[in-house]
């Protein structure tokens, strides 16, 4: 149960981050400074997937040779 726990929220940061590229895009010509803030959150949420799902890897690895 708890590697599906994960495995939601390693999506629900792709979920963040395509929310976060439609927000920069429609914010692009109104407000450049939030288009940019929320860029960065895009940076940021897929950064955390990629750490999510090595660090979720490693933790299955760990529990299979236990």
């Amino acid at each position: 149960m708890g590697n599906k726990i994960y495995r939601l929220f390693e999506y629900a940061y792709l979920g963040m981050a395509a929310f976060s590229i439609y927000l920069v895009i429609t914010n692009w010509e109104d407000n450049r400074n939030r288009a940019y803030l929320f860029a960065f959150f895009t940076v940021v949420a897929i950064f955390m997937f990629f750490f999510k799902r090595n660090f979720r890897r490693k933790m299955e690895e760990r529990n299979k040779n236990q």
